[in-house]
């Protein structure tokens, strides 16, 4: 529309929630999409980018709340990226993940919606989190009301916490959080003041120098085990001033089962290191999901929300309709999670994923739980796939009944999927994080497969994030 124009003010009614988690309104039919608005606000926006089907804009005001708004129960609310829905009813945040789940199926994958079940809620919406991740960083974001202030006196060059959104260099000191614990908040705010006092720096992006990286807090929720993994700058180890802060957390938080530091040599900001050693304590922490006890180091992926995975994990087997006898293929299996959540139910689960740490860690795994019908291979997993369907490569035993497949968030690789088809198992169970890349895996399984079931699960609430078990069946 060429009424519309960057920078105009406007006067509209959010409609709807859009995939990802923007809102949606209209002018004169119009599409504008919206930050952090919700369905049946009345809000006052400016335009900042005009495309020709679309604009973007931000909200100015709050004109007036739907009937459905809550009150947000974190301080942090408008600036932390962590829990966008807060606003949002726990009831309305499950219908709209759903309907996110739709839209993509129907529009990019032509799957009729009316298969997608209603979402299955995380068992607890707070503190359902084992692992957060925290910054450092030498420019610290301001709160509101400290910019309000005239007589700022505090540190601006040293913050421990989280970035907000649409910055890549900025972070603001967490002060509170209901993710993890009550005890990670403390852990990350006794770390800060002890940093804050310290004579090295915190890292820098833009001069790519200072010694203080990150800090990792993971906690067992069923073991009570907390892993607290420190991450540097790689250039020097600066080991006494390590193993200080190690010693005043440790005497803080006797809870706390084992310290690591890792040193990062890298770059990029990943919190994970090129070096590691085990300051105290065994070097790793252990959870538990049904009957199996797992191991968790401190580069070790695992469900974030344990919580949710063991009711994912049980759809699972509920899906797979299993007798004890089907040998089963574990795609992109990490550290064994699903395998070893299954392998008492069937006769044989292998599993195949591309990194050898989780392989091994898959295998220790099976050890710590006395199973002995699950193996685990490292490689590509297309060509470890094409050599398990040979029948003459014996090693990985018969051809699968049920291929189960949970790739990362980028989805399976075209091949994978080309290799699911021409080994052909009577049924696949797809775990997928991302529906639309979701959509497209099952696009191409449905040239020999059909959807039977699509249960969405949310393991984020208060955020726009959706997980989803698609059973397929091999058409006849």
């Amino acid at each position: 529309m060429e009424s519309i124009r960057k920078g105009q003010e406007l006067e509209v009614t959010v409609e709807k929630l859009a995939f990802g988690g923007k809102a949606i309104a209209r002018v004169n039919g119009f599409v504008v999409f919206l930050e952090r608005a919700l369905p049946g606000q009345r809000v006052t926006i400016q335009i900042h980018k005009k495309k020709s089907r679309h604009a973007e804009g931000r909200v100015l005001e709050v004109l007036s709340q739907p009937s459905a708004y809550v009150t947000p129960f974190c301080s942090h609310f408008g600036f932390c990226g962590g829990c966008r829905w807060q606003d949002l009813p726990y009831e309305d945040q499950l219908h709209w993940k759903r309907e996110h789940v739709i839209e993509c199926l129907t529009h990019l994958g032509g799957i009729k919606g009316n298969v997608v079940e209603y979402a299955v809620p995380s068992p607890l919406t707070t503190f359902y989190r084992n692992k957060m991740e925290f910054t450092f960083s030498d420019r610290r974001w301001l709160l509101p009301e400290e910019v309000e202030r005239k007589d700022i006196r505090f540190r601006r060059d040293f913050a421990l916490g989280l970035h907000v959104p649409g910055t890549f260099d900025k972070v603001f000191n967490v002060e509170e959080c209901f993710l993890e614990s009550a005890q990670s908040v403390e852990i990350l705010r006794e770390v800060r003041r002890w940093c804050a006092k310290s004579p090295l720096a915190p890292y820098s992006i833009k001069r790519q120098s200072g010694f203080w990286r990150f800090l990792v807090v993971r906690e067992g929720k069923r073991t009570g085990q907390t892993l607290v993994h420190l991450i540097t700058s790689g250039r020097d180890a600066f080991e006494d001033e390590v193993n200080a802060l190690a010693e005043h957390i440790l005497d803080r938080f006797p809870g706390i089962t084992t310290f690591v530091h890792s040193l990062s040599l890298k770059k990029a900001q990943v919190a994970t290191g090129d070096v590691t050693r085990v300051v105290t304590g065994p070097g790793f922490i252990e959870e538990i999901l049904g009957r199996a006890r797992f191991r968790i180091s401190a580069h070790s992926f695992f469900q974030t929300n344990p919580y949710g995975a063991e009711k994912l994990y049980e759809a699972i087997a509920d899906f797979g309709e299993l007798t004890g006898r089907e040998t089963v293929w574990d795609l992109y299996c990490g550290t064994g999670s699903i395998a070893l959540f299954i392998a008492p139910l069937v006769r044989r689960v292998v599993g195949f994923e591309m990194v050898e740490e989780a392989v091994a860690d898959a295998h220790a795994n099976c050890t710590l739980n006395g199973i002995e019908n699950c193996t685990f291979h490292a490689g590509d997993i297309k060509d470890l796939m094409r050599k398990a369907g040979d029948p003459s490569y014996c090693v990985y035993g018969r051809t699968p009944d049920l291929i189960i497949a949970d790739p990362p968030r980028a989805g399976m690789h075209p091949h994978v999927v080309q290799a699911i088809m021409e080994i052909g198992p009577k049924s696949v169970i797809a775990v997928s994080c991302n529906p639309s890349t979701l959509t497209r895996d099952l696009a191409l399984l449905l040239e020999k497969y059909e959807v039977e079931r699509i249960l969405p699960f949310d393991m984020f609430p208060h955020t726009p994030h959706i997980e989803c078990v698609v059973k397929l069946n091999r058409v006849r």
